[in-house]
């Protein structure tokens, strides 16, 4: 298991951080990438529609939600 790494953003004006482990901060970069965004565009939308959950929290569970998305077929 790896120690989370911690990175800084500006959301809305405001600097925050996020910690988690390099496989989401890899999944996260890669949905940036297939979504044509950055991480910092990906984290911002996280936080509008997170409600009460913690960001670093909202993005894991984001990222396992896209990543499901992707790999499930449509449903009928």
């Amino acid at each position: 298991m790896t120690r989370p790494l911690k990175r800084s953003f500006a959301i809305k004006g405001h600097r925050t951080s996020i910690s988690m482990e390099a496989p989401f901060w890899e999944a996260l970069q890669q949905a940036a990438m297939l979504e044509n965004s950055t991480l910092a565009g990906i984290v911002a939308h996280i936080d509008a529609a997170r409600g009460d959950a913690g960001l670093s929290s909202a993005v894991r569970v984001w990222i396992l939600d896209y990543f499901r998305k992707r790999a499930l077929p449509p449903p009928r």
